[in-house]
């Protein structure tokens, strides 16, 4: 049986971790010379209180309270008879806390001694008090193990075998580096990455001791050593000392934005550790949410046997959608010119515009929703009125981030009914990057969530597998980056596009043809057909 963590994965998800368990605890009055994994036993209800804190920012794995739990660290606070006791009670206090709405990690950090052959203390003992711990986290009930800020490769495999020893759930192994992106002793991101990717960890990460920035340089290392998962959970930057305390000075909003670099690199689980709080965590989910939806995979199209007979019999063929559609699949070279919608109602000068591209020959008109998150006029009436009053053929973008599930569905269908054929769905910008950051975005789905929608009411069938009597015929476009920087992540989404009935595709701006020869030729299968985008330079501050 697959285990939560490894669905989650295999799903194409990005899972967002919890961050800093000490940082909060110091935050509400626990001095710093105090055991914090004793506080599992002492004060449950302040544990659980931070666990929860997590959990609503929208964690979806949360870390036990038990990184310095074993024997050698606990013995400095005379607790070296109470591992078994407090790995136990903790992984319990997580697991009863979250209501099981988030998964829970087993934490696991260094002995705090150095073993063989750097010091006195054997691989074997490592391996037995890495054990000693592990078994008591797994009775308390966790759905995974991680290992966390090691600098030692040795002792990290020996705290990786020793989760081997007592169960085959999912290990997390973690490392952590130094400013110029190696472990203490020197080790490369590549020597070990390729060491923890052969002897089994099932995903491979780094964690602590730097900012988002060396973490990003060490990722996009890391991504050429291995095929396994990566994880990152940076520091909140690089602690300063302000009257005597280490303060850490990375805004929510700076986390935020590189998690969504770590991504685009390769990374598929982020969260964060010194430094971090639920503030951090919920701009991280809520950053990780615009790039690649959470819930997207919850979106299920209910639908039987003979409705999906009915409705791919009746669904209308492509070259009859549109007139565009019709050129495109005889093979004709087509043209398409983007305006973007007014902040205002005055039109005069765009419908003047309109119409000379149509006396120009263009085909058809691109009609953006929402560039930037900018408020401007509704793209799917701009496109209504520049059907009916040019007689000019649109593409009306259309965009998951302002609309729930209900509501796209009430559009899509209307959009239908007022004549628009046309449509290239995107996931949309975060509102962040736009006029009003504050504003909400809802993101029940992505692009490829949205991609099945449209399909779906082209056979007839809104969401729930309901009738919605004669099909749509939309002309499916979807959006695709041939100057990715993450070019298998793009190239993997493209074929999800695909497989969920896109039918065309619009590339991002292309300044250089080789780029864009090298991606047709990848693509050469997908069975889409691609409008290369350019976008004219008008001035030196253009370019």
């Amino acid at each position: 049986m697959q285990s939560p963590l490894m669905q989650l994965l295999d799903d194409d998800q990005v899972v967002v971790f919890d961050g800093a368990m000490g940082t909060m605890l110091y935050a509400k009055g626990v001095p710093l010379n105090h055991c914090y994994d004793e506080l599992s036993l002492s004060n449950p209800a302040l544990v659980c209180e931070i666990h929860a804190q997590y959990v609503r920012a929208g964690a979806q794995i949360i870390e036990t309270n038990t990184f310095g739990a074993n024997r050698y660290k606990l013995a400095r606070h005379e607790l070296s008879d109470k591992v078994a006791s407090i790995n136990r009670r903790a992984a319990e206090l997580a697991c009863q806390e979250n209501g099981r709405t988030a998964l829970v990690a087993g934490a696991i950090g260094p002995l705090g001694l150095k073993i063989e052959p750097w010091g006195p203390t054997s691989v074997d003992e490592a391996r037995s008090a890495f054990r000693e711990q592990a078994e008591a986290l797994l009775a308390g009930g966790v759905d995974l193990f991680v290992l966390e800020t090691f600098s030692d490769l040795n002792e990290i495999h020996q705290a990786l075998q020793a989760v081997r020893d007592v169960c085959a759930l999912p290990v997390i192994s973690q490392m952590t580096v130094q400013e110029d992106c190696t472990s203490l002793y020197g080790t490369t991101p590549e020597v070990f990455t390729q060491r923890l990717d052969a002897w089994g960890a099932d995903v491979i990460g780094i964690n602590c001791s730097v900012g988002p920035h060396v973490m990003l340089q060490t990722l996009e290392r890391m991504v050429k050593a291995t095929s396994r998962t990566l994880s990152l959970q940076p520091n909140a930057g690089i602690p300063r000392n302000v009257e005597g305390r280490n303060i850490y000075l990375a805004s929510p909003e700076y986390m935020a934005e590189y998690a969504r670099r770590f991504i685009l690199a390769g990374a598929r689980i982020v969260g964060g550790c010194c430094g971090t709080t639920p503030a951090h965590i919920r701009a991280i989910a809520n950053a990780v949410r615009a790039l690649r939806p959470r819930n997207v995979t919850n979106v299920s199209f209910l639908q039987t046997a003979r409705e999906a007979e009915s409705a791919a019999a009746a669904e209308v063929p492509r070259a009859r959608k549109s007139p565009l559609a019709a050129k495109l699949v005889k093979g004709d070279f087509v043209t398409c010119v983007e305006l973007v919608p007014p902040r205002g109602h005055a039109l005069s000068k765009l419908i003047a515009r309109a119409g000379m591209l149509r006396e120009a020959g263009v085909d058809a008109v691109n009609i953006p929703d929402g560039p930037r998150a900018s408020a401007r006029m509704a793209p799917l009436a701009l496109a209504v009125l520049l059907e009916t009053t040019v007689g000019m053929e649109t593409v009306l973008h259309y965009a998951c981030r302002d609309r729930n599930l209900v509501g796209m569905q009430s559009d899509l269908i209307g959009a239908y009914a007022l004549g628009l054929r046309n449509l290239l769905v995107v996931t949309g910008d975060p509102p962040k990057l736009g006029d009003y950051p504050d504003a909400t975005a809802v993101f029940d789905v992505d692009s490829i969530g949205l991609t099945n929608m449209v399909k779906h009411l082209n056979q007839g069938l809104d969401l729930g597998g309901n009738s919605i009597g004669d099909p749509t015929g939309f002309h499916i476009g979807v959006g695709v980056n041939p100057g990715a920087v993450n070019m298998e992540y793009e190239l993997r989404r493209f074929a999800y596009k695909a497989e969920a009935g896109a039918e065309f595709a619009v590339t991002q701006p292309i300044y250089d043809p080789d780029i864009l020869e090298d991606f047709v030729r990848r693509i050469g299968g997908f069975g889409v057909d691609l409008v290369a985008g350019i976008w004219p330079l008008v001035s030196l501050r253009n370019a």
